[in-house]
């Protein structure tokens, strides 16, 4: 089990992760992180729970951390982003995620638009990037993610298929390792968050890219291809007619047909 001075020992030397909240059971690190946020806590600060009771995904979609079976954490940032540029921040999570679980597991790591990390085509992490906007700027962003490490849920209960590290490893694996290589990861692109780099090396782990898809809009379902992403985040989807459409996050959902 995560326990505070464990992880204070494990974080040693890092930036981000410090000072560090722990809890054995939460509704969501988000909520808290954005409580501790609103009351001047500090960039790099983080949330970390052993299991979520009240854990959210994208558009409040419920995310299932049962105890010790995942990590789940939320860090804050103090960005100098503009609002429309805050979708960088997935992007950061999305790399340094798939780059954690590539030098913790040896198992290749893709990204589904806007915020999914996948291992064998099935959802294995989600990201929940959440901000206050001050003016033209970000005032802060809570960059929560949730991560199977040990458990993924029944077919039943999720809209996509889901896996854990451990069943596609076949091996037990360590949260305290694993861990740290996220933070270590966002810790060292978070200085490029505007940097093109950032925006090809996210580009380039994109699943789906070309291939037939739904995507299911407040406005309906469509029918056609994700062609591309643009530097904001936003998703370039044709459609069958021809049209395109330029899709931000909100909630947009993209479907394999």
């Amino acid at each position: 089990m995560f326990h505070a001075p464990t992880l204070v020992h494990h974080l040693l030397g890092l930036r981000f992760g410090h000072p560090i909240y722990v809890f054995q059971q939460i509704g969501s690190t988000n909520e808290e992180a954005r409580r501790l946020a609103e009351g001047g806590g500090q960039e790099g600060l983080i949330v970390v729970a052993e299991e979520q009771t009240a854990g959210r995904g994208r558009a409040g979609r419920k995310w299932i951390t049962p105890a010790g079976s995942a990590i789940a954490f939320s860090l804050i940032l103090r960005p100098p982003l503009p609002p429309a540029r805050s979708a960088r921040l997935t992007m950061l999570a999305g790399v340094a995620a798939c780059e954690a679980i590539e030098q913790t597991t040896g198992l290749r790591a893709e990204l589904k638009w806007p915020n999914d990390v996948l291992i064998a085509g099935k959802k294995v992490a989600g990201i929940l990037s959440e901000s206050a906007v001050l003016g033209d700027q970000l005032e802060y962003a809570v960059l929560g993610l949730g991560l199977n490490v040990s458990f993924a849920p029944l077919a039943a209960e999720v809209d996509f298929p889901a896996t854990s590290l451990q069943a596609e490893a076949g091996r037990e694996v360590d949260r305290l390792k694993l861990l740290r290589a996220i933070l270590t990861g966002l810790e060292a692109h978070y200085p490029f968050l505007m940097d093109e780099r950032l925006y090809q090396n996210w580009r380039a782990r994109l699943a789906m890219m070309g291939r037939p898809a739904w995507a299911h809009t407040e406005s309906g379902a469509h029918r056609g291809r994700a062609e591309g992403v643009d530097t904001d985040g936003a998703l370039i989807f044709r459609l069958d007619s021809g049209e395109a459409l330029r899709l931000m996050a909100g909630d947009v959902r993209l479907r394999p047909i």
